[in-house]
């Protein structure tokens, strides 16, 4: 993730304008919590289109970029729908500002996001310790212990990669974060399904982080043809189509598949997160669903009486 002054001001302009309304709806100002929402909605949408140029020319990552033009208007939609009186769209809203206070500490505090990034090396260079490979750390681009030192005169393509904030799994854990903390039910439940979000999400990750650091050193996807075309049709230098390939085309497909499926597994134990979920699909389909009815878990609705343990 690009570190920019102005990018740490949106977000943070817009997680304090999510919290100012959940503060308003507290106290029994919906409308104006609502009107708070809308703008801090408009906010973040500004914050993700400014990532646009790092996802496109500096990630390369197509299933980044669409996501980050997409989020312009589908936030400035869900402002609409809020300022126009959708107050069910606060319960997300509050999820979102819950995101962020997990995500931008790490994201604008130093010394947090060190301790993060070398831990997350440390482990990774573990596990491929355990499996043949010790290349030890060294200094990456970002100044922290996150390098893993190959020797380019022994690998394929001279090329190794070094852990970055986005490498620590931070911003899934602080989705699934955002949904559990956000939703009223038994605090019992809420830890059970927190703890099983993050340690699915920690142990994915720590497999992810192996599999690219040695995918692109060892060049798993320098095929030929491969190498034509994405050099060709996609921009990329030739020794980088490994790292290319594992990082921004398996490994980033698979994160969409495992958040799908931990999802599942969190609403087996939390079904109450269903709530903020009906309200994204909304957004994204304009329509209507019913996923407690529809996943058999109707005595969880909001508007049930009382919550219990299931």
């Amino acid at each position: 993730m690009v570190n920019s002054p102005l990018l740490d001001a949106l977000a943070w302009v817009a997680i304090a304008g999510f919290f100012g309304a959940v503060v308003f709806q507290w106290r029994g100002g919906t409308d104006l919590a609502r009107q708070l929402a809308a703008g801090s909605w408009l906010v973040f949408g500004l914050f993700w289109l400014t990532m646009v140029p790092y996802y496109y020319l500096d990630a390369q990552s197509p299933i980044q970029t669409v996501l980050a033009l997409a989020a312009l208007p589908l936030c400035v939609y869900t402002g609409y729908l809020l300022y126009s009186g959708r107050e069910s769209l606060l319960l997300l809203s509050k999820a979102v500002a819950i995101m962020g206070l997990i995500y931008l500490p790490a994201e604008t505090i130093p010394f947090v996001r060190q301790w993060l990034i070398e831990t997350t090396a440390m482990q990774a260079h573990f596990v491929m310790d355990l499996l043949g490979h010790a290349p030890g750390l060294s200094e990456g681009a970002n100044g922290y212990q996150s390098r893993f030192d190959f020797d380019p005169d022994e690998t394929v393509t001279g090329r190794t990669t070094y852990i970055v904030l986005a490498c620590t799994g931070l911003g899934s854990m602080a989705i699934f974060g955002g949904l559990i903390a956000s939703v009223s039910a038994p605090l019992k439940r809420k830890l059970s399904a927190f703890a099983l979000a993050i340690g699915v999400i920690w142990f994915l990750n720590l497999l992810r982080n192996v599999f690219i650091a040695l995918a692109s050193p060892y060049g798993w996807f320098q095929f030929d043809w491969l190498v034509s075309f994405m050099t060709t049709y996609m921009g990329a230098q030739p020794d980088r189509v490994s790292f290319l390939v594992a990082h921004n085309y398996v490994a980033q497909s698979l994160s969409v598949v495992a958040l799908v499926g931990i999802t599942f597994l969190v609403v087996r134990i939390l079904p109450e997160v269903l709530a903020p979920l009906e309200e994204v699909l909304f957004v994204l389909s304009g329509t209507e669903y019913d996923l407690f009815e529809a996943l058999g878990h109707e005595e969880a609705r909001p508007d049930a009486t009382g919550d219990r343990e299931q």
